[in-house]
């Protein structure tokens, strides 16, 4: 018996060095050993996801919400206006925030932030305290694009970052996707509040897987040396803090927020109006919208990969940065073109589809985009200039819900909006074009 209790004992004790072995053993040969990026990756896919989830739950009850309030489409624009000039502010704040708190703490907080917004919509029961809602959770969600791009390039080589943006920005369509399937039957079955709580709930979920995952390359005991090597493989840039005032005098932060300007107003119309269009045009009820947006996002999730995967795999077969990018984004902006003449189509599936190719077409220009940053500067810059860039697209959608809702009240007609969506992409391109011709980086001290 005590021969039998002492290797009990012994099988005991050994147990826990057991797990202890194996489990160093899988995070060496296993399947994330030397991949532990794209892990960093699927995270930053999961906040960008929660991201639209937040925001666009309104647009989906924009019909329940404008019977039950009495508002007009210039009220509802005038909500958007209040999410885009507080989104403009926050992009400024956040994006130096985040460059002072470092990745994983300035996310963590914006994520809580936004999520605690989110959930104050519940709460609202006037356009004057969805205003206040609204205007906080676009300071919030400023957060997400600047900390996401500063992650990346943290964890990335450059031949590798139009990729991994194209993956995690993919988020946005998969939350668009997952908004429109959950929140009817949320607001049907439990009342459109707990469409509000229980989505930004779900932020504390993720704030807790976050803070376990992620650490710098550096710092982290699953990122193994091989790994870290070939993410460190790009030439090192100089340490030290870069003042704000000094990055507005690049013209490469100009290129970068002359495209956001012109292109991210597109998708809040995408976003905020596509709902409404399905129902006033093609006679859809609030639950039949579901699947029309679900076939527009996982298009739109489609051309999000594919074209951050086109230019990363035009620059490994030799193709310079700067002609792997503009050529990809070319490619975008003309998947874009058909969208204009959506309005005349009558056929629901047929509209869709065109707004779909539109929807990847921006996705994909928006993934090289987001990449020029850390094309064009240091991965210390890299927040404070998606910053900067995200308060010009910002401005540019507070001009759009501006647009749309008064053409909407004057017209009833989607036909400009459609219009100044099929153009902007070029614009945006010539623009880049103009202020970068070759991408060359900045030169920052």
């Amino acid at each position: 018996m005590r021969e039998e209790n002492a290797t009990a004992d012994t099988r005991s004790n050994e147990r826990p060095r057991i797990v202890a072995e194996s489990s160093s053993a899988l995070r060496k040969a296993g399947v994330f050993a030397g991949r532990f990026r794209w892990v960093i990756c699927g995270l930053l896919f999961l906040g960008v996801t929660k991201n639209y989830m937040d925001r666009q739950v309104l647009g989906v009850l924009k019909g329940p919400l404008q019977h039950e309030f009495g508002w007009n489409e210039v009220d509802y624009g005038n909500l958007v206006f209040a999410f885009q000039t507080a989104y403009a502010f926050g992009m400024i704040l956040m994006g130096r925030l985040i460059d002072r708190l470092g990745t994983r703490v300035g996310y963590a907080v914006a994520m809580v932030f936004w999520s605690l917004a989110s959930m104050a919509h519940a709460f609202a029961n006037s356009l004057g305290t969805f205003a206040v809602a609204r205007a906080a959770l676009g300071f919030g969600e400023a957060g997400v694009f600047p900390a996401s791009i500063k992650s990346v390039a943290e964890w990335f080589p450059k031949k590798e970052r139009a990729l991994a943006t194209g993956i995690f920005n993919a988020g946005t369509n998969v939350g668009a996707i997952l908004t429109p399937l959950a929140v009817p039957w949320i607001a049907v079955h439990l009342g459109w509040q707990w469409a509000f709580l229980l989505t930004g709930a779900l932020g504390f979920v993720w704030v807790l897987l976050w803070l376990i995952f992620y650490r710098k390359p550096d710092e982290h005991s699953w990122c193994t040396a091989s790994e870290r090597d070939y993410i460190q493989s790009d030439p090192a840039s100089a340490a030290g803090k870069i003042k704000w005032a000094q990055l507005v005098r690049y013209k490469q932060t100009w290129a970068f927020a002359a495209g956001k300007f012109m292109i991210d107003p597109i998708w809040w119309f995408y976003l905020f109006w596509i709902p409404d269009y399905l129902q006033r045009e093609h006679g859809l009820h609030l639950t039949q919208i579901g699947l029309p947006i679900l076939v527009i996002y996982l298009i739109s999730d489609f051309g999000s990969v594919a074209g951050g995967w086109l230019s990363s795999s035009l620059i490994r077969r030799g193709f310079s940065v700067n002609a792997g990018r503009k050529w990809t984004m070319l490619l975008c902006a003309v998947t874009v073109l058909p969208i204009a003449v959506v309005y005349r189509i009558s056929g629901l599936w047929p509209a869709t589809l065109l707004i779909g190719l539109a929807a990847a077409g921006h996705q994909g220009f928006s993934a090289n985009l987001f990449t020029l940053t850390s094309d064009l500067f240091p991965s210390r810059a890299v927040g404070s200039v998606v910053g900067i860039g995200g308060m010009a697209g910002a401005v540019g959608g507070m001009l759009i819900a501006q647009i749309v809702g008064h053409v909407l009240q004057w017209t009833n007609s989607y036909m400009i909006p459609f219009f100044i969506a099929a153009s902007a992409y070029f614009v945006a391109l010539l623009l880049i074009q103009a202020l970068s011709p070759n991408l060359e980086p900045a030169e920052v001290g």
